[in-house]
């Protein structure tokens, strides 16, 4: 068996990074994919590596001849299968060239067609230059016993180029061209990992000559895989579709992909850095569970989302409503005066309009949701720490602890963040008699509220009791128990005009976007499916809890919330359990160990997401007890 590695295209969408270089030099984690590639197949007893050349040819094979990493040479590989020959620590590989002249007036057709030839030589790996993929697949697709085979993956939404259907036997009956592509029909849909196996009768009898007659026919600038598409519509051939499942691959076209491919193929507190600074857009990594991810699972539900996309043209196309039109459908939506609202870009855009409009010191809760104090000088910062392992406070506790120290204002996230510690209403009324009695401003982000037992009584966004506690602040994320965060809305809402008519000002006129005014204007008519959604995730939220308290080395903190803190009692640190999940599992959690109040004390948070979810989480969870 021999390889043949296509290596000609300029790159031109990587920008500075093919400045001087081929795509293949471009390094993944400080690794060239060149490198990588040959590494990989250096583990197969193959007679010999063919690389097609073009932009920046020279540079490459210098880069071989020089580097000391490889060793070109005539001779043949000549050790058994899986056993690697080294001298003076250089793999020998046998390495040929050929040489695309035209490479910026063709494409791959032309690269493939130039070594035609040598393509019925011997049984032959086709393999693309820019990809990055798992050390498995290259034995997966060898050691198969089919003679001809893609390998093949389930498509992606990053995913771009060349896409199969196949049958229940994994035979390739149609190739789909991009004029052709139909995203209604994307289940059905496989994207070929550029990856394939041909059998030198294939290549002789079938491949090569249908090759020749589509060059001459349709010219240069075409794509080796439109042959094979040809070969299935007018030829009953033996192509089968090896998928990969859940193997690691990427296709680099681009700084993006780049960037995706090296978290992905990252290990360790590199790949967990990686993921985190991110700070979302983890939809980029649909095999990855993401349990960072505090949203409701049951909401909207599928009719909700069918009106959206209904009016999808509408909404992309026109402008959003500005300011007054925002208050008074945030209004609506939660029963009180539009007067007394005002709509941001998420909470996170309300959370730093307040912040920097609070003076004097601020009572803070620890642990907590850190975006607020990080809008906050340190100075002025007065920090609660609960005393007892389970992270748990009342009313009681803030208004002794608090009553002596002179703050101008006190922060509570209820349900809190991480600790899923809940005050109840009961206690807030409490606290908001306090706080106007000590001349304080109180500020209660419910984000979580509606996933508390009771949620329809427990909310603080009233009239009356805003008008009757002008000191009160009531922050709210529609993200979190709407499952809406891509819509980034969020509402503060206050009897303190002063203080809402300063947020208005400081913030943009047009801060929303016209998705999230139509889901503001029509959630109305799915309030009750709300309730529903609720009461149906506050029931998964008691199973879950039963079942991750059977996992011997946690210990779970009783949540009114969408997610649990757990302490990691044994086994493994905090740390190594993230990182063990993320990379054996790919499910991503929070160390809470980057929290305030919880460093070095081997908490993790778990958000609480769909049945099948959350039985994939505790069948891991019950793995690595094993």
């Amino acid at each position: 068996m021999q390889a043949i590695i296509l290596a000609a295209g300029m790159g031109r969408r990587l920008g500075e990074l093919t400045k001087e270089n081929t795509k293949c030099m471009v390094a993944v984690n400080g690794v060239r994919l060149i490198d990588r590639l040959l590494s990989q197949l250096a583990e197969q007893p193959l007679e010999r590596v063919i690389i097609v050349v073009g932009y920046k040819g020279k540079e490459l094979k210098d880069y071989l001849v020089e580097s000391g990493k490889w060793r070109v040479e005539s001779g043949k590989w000549k050790v058994e299968r899986g056993e690697r020959r080294e001298e003076r620590g250089e793999r020998k590989l046998r390495i040929e060239f050929a040489e695309n002249p035209i490479y910026d007036k063709t494409n791959n057709i032309y690269s493939l067609a130039l070594v035609k030839d040598k393509l019925q030589e011997d049984d032959t790996l086709l393999i693309e230059s820019d990809l990055i993929f798992s050390d498995r697949l290259i034995p997966m697709i060898v050691e198969n016993p089919y003679p001809n085979l893609a390998l093949v993956a389930k498509y992606e939404t990053w995913m771009d180029g060349t896409m199969v259907r196949i049958d229940d036997d994994n035979n390739i009956v149609s190739f789909v061209p991009k004029k052709a592509f139909r995203y209604g029909d994307v289940d059905q849909y496989y994207k070929t990992v550029n990856i394939y196996k041909f059998s030198k009768e294939f290549s002789r009898q079938k491949y090569v000559p249908f090759l020749d007659a589509y060059s001459k026919a349709m010219g240069l600038n075409e794509y080796y895989e439109q042959v094979l598409r040809v070969i299935t519509l007018i030829d009953d051939v033996e192509l089968k579709a090896l998928p990969i499942g859940k193997e690691k691959w990427y296709e680099i076209d681009d700084v993006q992909d780049l960037d995706i491919a090296e978290t992905i193929f990252a290990e360790g507190d590199e790949m967990l850095r990686r993921f985190n600074y991110r700070y979302g857009g983890h939809w980029r990594f649909p095999k990855m569970l993401d349990y960072c991810y505090l949203v409701n699972p049951y909401f909207p539900t599928p009719r909700m989302k069918d009106e959206l996309r209904a009016n999808f043209d509408t909404l992309l196309t026109e402008y959003p409503s500005g300011m007054m039109v925002m208050q008074l459908l945030a209004g609506k939506y939660f029963g009180v005066r539009q007067e007394y609202t005002v709509v941001g870009n998420g909470a996170a855009e309300l959370i730093k309009s307040l912040m920097e409009h609070t003076e004097g010191r601020i009572g803070v809760v620890y642990p907590t949701f850190e975006e607020y104090p990080h809008r906050l000088n340190s100075e002025q910062i007065v920090s609660y720490f609960p005393d007892n392992r389970d992270l748990k406070y009342t009313e009681d506790d803030l208004m002794a602890f608090f009553g002596g120290k002179d703050i101008a204002t006190l922060l509570l996230i209820n349900p809190d963040n991480p600790s899923g510690n809940f005050i109840p209403k009961s206690g807030l009324l409490r606290l908001c008699e306090w706080s106007k009695a000590q001349g304080v401003r109180l500020i209660i982000d419910e984000s979580f509220v509606d996933f508390s037992d009771g949620f329809e009584q427990n909310s603080m966004i009233m009239n009356d009791l805003l008008e009757q506690n002008p000191q009160l602040v009531v922050m709210k994320s529609i993200s979190k128990s709407y499952g809406v965060p891509g819509l980034r809305l969020g509402v503060l809402v206050s009897a303190d005009r002063e203080l809402i008519d300063w947020v208005k000002r400081d913030v943009a006129i047009w801060n929303i976007n016209s998705f999230a005014e139509f889901y503001l204007q029509i959630f109305g008519k799915y309030e009750e499916d709300y309730k529903r959604a609720c009461y149906q995730f506050i029931a998964e939220r008691n199973r879950f809890e039963k079942l991750l308290r059977e996992i011997p080395y946690l210990r779970v903190i009783p949540s009114q919330a969408n997610y649990f803190c757990m302490e990691v009692t044994s086994r493994f640190t905090s740390a190594e359990l993230t990182e063990r999940l993320l990379a054996d599992y790919e499910i991503m959690v929070k160390d809470c160990n980057s929290k305030n109040y919880l460093q070095g004390r081997n908490y993790i948070r778990v958000s609480v997401r769909d049945t099948e979810d959350n039985n994939q989480l505790i069948r891991a969870l019950k793995e690595l007890a094993e």
